[in-house]
């Protein structure tokens, strides 16, 4: 799950590269590919959260390990909703969404699930910083509107911290 930060990388870098069409052409399919695999790891589970561990085997999914409320997949979709406007990002956020709140939701937070397996997972009562700082923050902005941290003025760090792009400072010159 982790490696699913990947898609928006691709997404934005797009805009960046001095690529030709079938170059843009490759980068945007495989961000909408990992991103859609992203999805799938979610809803292959019986309890609609993503196991720590996925091993794919042909057409066989192998998912193991419980759910830490990584940010990675709803970060993918925040990134290909706002390049692309499709419905079924936001789609795919809520339902994750949902689920955190059915299985993840405790009395003073959200916890990790011990075995994303089961149908209904016990939790580990472990909640991670991330959860707060960029799990939620991408749902937040995924259904916000764009001026909303727009993309053209804001990068995010690996932490989810807007960052303002300043345009005076020039890309790829040493001072």
């Amino acid at each position: 799950v982790i490696s699913g930060y990947i898609p928006g990388v691709l997404a934005i870098t797009v805009d960046y590269l001095d690529l030709s069409i079938h170059g843009r052409r490759i980068f945007e399919e495989l961000a909408v590919n990992i991103t859609r695999t992203c999805h799938l790891m979610y809803s292959k589970s019986p309890s609609g959260l993503a196991g720590e561990h996925i091993r794919i085997h042909r057409d066989r999914w192998v998912i193991s390990g419980g759910y830490e409320l990584r940010p990675e997949a709803i970060e993918a979709f925040f990134y290909l909703w706002r390049r692309t406007k499709e419905d079924k990002y936001r789609e795919w956020a809520w339902e994750v969404f949902e689920k955190i709140e059915q299985f993840c939701r405790a009395p003073y937070g959200y916890s990790t699930v011990l075995h994303s397996r089961a149908r209904h997972p016990r939790q580990d009562n472990v909640m991670h910083s991330f959860v707060i700082a960029e799990t939620f923050k991408y749902l937040y902005l995924i259904f916000s509107d764009d001026d909303v941290l727009p993309l053209d003025t804001y990068v995010f760090n690996t932490e989810a911290h807007p960052l303002r792009i300043r345009p005076e400072i020039p890309w790829g010159e040493s001072t």
